[in-house]
């Protein structure tokens, strides 16, 4: 533990990284979880380059820290933002919903250091291949898109079937679940949940509300039938989708007409009726506001003493 292979690799003090949350994940988010400490992340998502480059150049007004970008490989704009984030000079990428193949050389040739999220271990052994310096085994319990294995079952088997440095993601948010990822195999946790209620977290209130309030099984996976299953919080929005997902005669246009848009309305508009509220299976253990320092300080020194490596512990700055 002394020297943790995901801390050095990204040059950061503790093993957490901060999910790539889209409309959540910004350069405000970012800034405060590298000044604590962690990997903040800024979420790409459907932002064209442009939007993408103000975002890093806030986040380096706002920390001189490691912090990274998340790329939704099957945006729109997915080939700006890989030429913004290898002209601005960030070091370190993931990427989530798609195949980065065709953007790797290009990547690691700029000196970006590729991180994927994975949900199988065929998947991590061929991004382990085409060069990606570690990846995010994300279970299902996770919030958003979501694949098919638990934490539990996906990680250690990934463990077992890669080189790289393996970082945990899906229903962790205190030190037990950190304390248990490593003992899985993992070198580092990814979270995204628990900073939903992050103090520095933009997202909108109503939204943060809805999470407080969660209990375990308040989230539901929709989207199964198109091909996307996305985990978010039930409500009005989740019924009415099931509704219709569940009725032979509803077209897939119309499914993919309901999501569109939805998780902005929750997250920007505080819509937590009719927009989606995607968050893990874990909202049900996070009950407070905290700033982002806290937070992670918090899970470390848990995380550390059920381990029984007191000698890492620290004081919250």
């Amino acid at each position: 533990m002394e020297k943790n292979p995901v801390c050095e690799l990204l040059g950061i003090k503790y093993p957490i990284i901060q999910g790539g949350m889209a409309w959540i994940a910004d350069a405000r988010l970012a800034a405060a979880v590298s000044n604590a400490g962690g990997l903040g992340l800024i979420a790409a998502m459907n932002s064209n380059g442009e939007q993408l480059r103000e975002q890093i150049i806030a986040a380096r007004k706002l920390t001189d820290k490691p912090f990274g970008v998340n790329l939704m490989l099957m945006s729109p704009y997915i080939d700006q933002a890989v030429d913004v984030v290898c002209q601005e000079g960030v070091k370190v990428v993931t990427t989530g919903a798609g195949n980065p193949a065709q953007y790797m050389d290009k990547l690691l040739s700029s000196g970006v250091k590729v991180i994927c999220v994975v949900a199988s271990v065929a998947l991590a052994v061929m991004v382990e291949r085409m060069g990606a310096s570690a990846v995010v085994a994300e279970g299902c319990e996770s919030g958003g898109h979501v694949g098919e294995t638990t934490t539990m079952a996906l990680v250690p088997q990934v463990a077992d079937a890669v080189n790289v440095p393996v970082i945990a993601a899906g229903g962790i948010a205190d030190g037990r679940g950190m304390a248990a990822a490593f003992m899985l195999g993992a070198s580092a946790v990814q979270m995204g949940t628990r900073f939903l209620t992050a103090k520095e977290c933009s997202v909108h209130q109503n939204y943060k509300d809805k999470v407080l309030k969660a209990k375990d099984r308040d989230t539901i996976v929709t989207g199964k039938s198109l091909g996307h299953p996305v985990r978010a919080l039930k409500n009005h929005m989740t019924r009415e989708f099931m509704e219709k997902e569940n009725d032979s005669s509803t077209a897939p246009s119309e499914l993919e007409k309901m999501g569109s848009g939805a998780l902005r309305r929750a997250a920007i508009e505080g819509d937590v009726r009719n927009g989606s509220c995607m968050c893990g299976q874990i909202a049900g253990l996070v009950n407070s506001e905290d700033t982002c320092q806290e937070i992670i300080t918090g899970i470390c020194n848990d995380a550390y003493e059920l381990m029984g490596i007191n000698s890492l512990k620290v004081k919250p700055a």
